[in-house]
């Protein structure tokens, strides 16, 4: 039963992998009262046979949207890993009033007109580059799996990293390529919490300075999270309590 202290939470999973990724840290947020979802994005996990070279970052900002219209949600946590920060970024520019927080989990965090190749340039171009040479030119594959400490997204643990790779699958191109749009003046008012991964971090994830003080509201939460990349994998017990806190 709901109460003035319960959350809504929507999981934002990042590139190649797939709402199932949060598996560990939703009953975690449930238990506690709070209303979870962790959707798909189109491509992935249960939609991974929707993945075409036209899939892009507003058919995700897209996603998210309808999740939100579609179940009347308001008053949300919204929380993107990594690439999905730039997907939650541009959901906040569609719908701010449907948004109270964002939180940006070990994510990209653009400005507006910026894709991920302009946040991450090297790495970015560097998959770009290796897509466009094989027979597929407009899919990028998951990165691949490194020696410890960086691993499968900085999944070291055998039995973990097994799982993981049950959820991966490739990444359209234009996903990478397409600018966020950040035109809202509103977006500036909505409060947010930056949690950055800093253990066995992977070469492929960049941070960014985040600002002290967003313009309008309360200066930004800025935790650390002694983990790999993959935080909701290897720590949720962890991230879920940030996340609790978050807002």
């Amino acid at each position: 039963m709901s109460t003035s202290h319960t959350k809504t939470y929507v999981l934002v999973h990042g590139a190649w992998h797939s709402g199932r990724v949060w598996d560990r840290v939703v009953p975690l947020l449930s238990r506690a009262g709070h209303q979870v979802y962790a959707p798909s994005l189109t491509g992935h996990g249960e939609k991974e046979h929707l993945l075409t070279p036209d899939v892009d970052l507003d058919t995700h900002v897209g996603d998210i949207v309808a999740l939100l219209n579609k179940w009347d949600l308001t008053n949300v946590v919204l929380a993107g890993h990594s690439y999905a920060g730039m997907v939650i970024s541009g959901v906040a520019n569609e719908v701010p009033d449907r948004i109270a927080h964002l939180v940006f989990v070990d994510a990209m965090i653009p400005a507006d007109g910026e894709s991920t190749l302009d946040v991450m340039r090297e790495n970015t171009q560097r998959l770009i580059d290796a897509a466009a040479a094989s027979d597929v030119p407009w899919r990028i594959p998951p990165v691949p799996e490194m020696p410890a400490p960086i691993g499968l997204f900085g999944v070291t643990d055998p039995a973990d990293t097994a799982w993981l790779r049950t959820m991966l699958s490739d990444e359209s191109v234009r996903c990478f390529l397409q600018p966020v749009r950040l035109d809202n003046p509103a977006v500036d008012a909505i409060s947010r919490t930056h949690i950055h991964c800093v253990g066995s971090t992977p070469g492929d994830v960049t941070g960014r300075p985040v600002r002290s003080v967003q313009p309008g509201v309360a200066a930004s939460q800025v935790w650390e999270l002694r983990s790999g990349h993959d935080c909701m994998v290897t720590v949720p017990g962890a991230l879920a309590d940030l996340l609790l806190q978050a807002g």
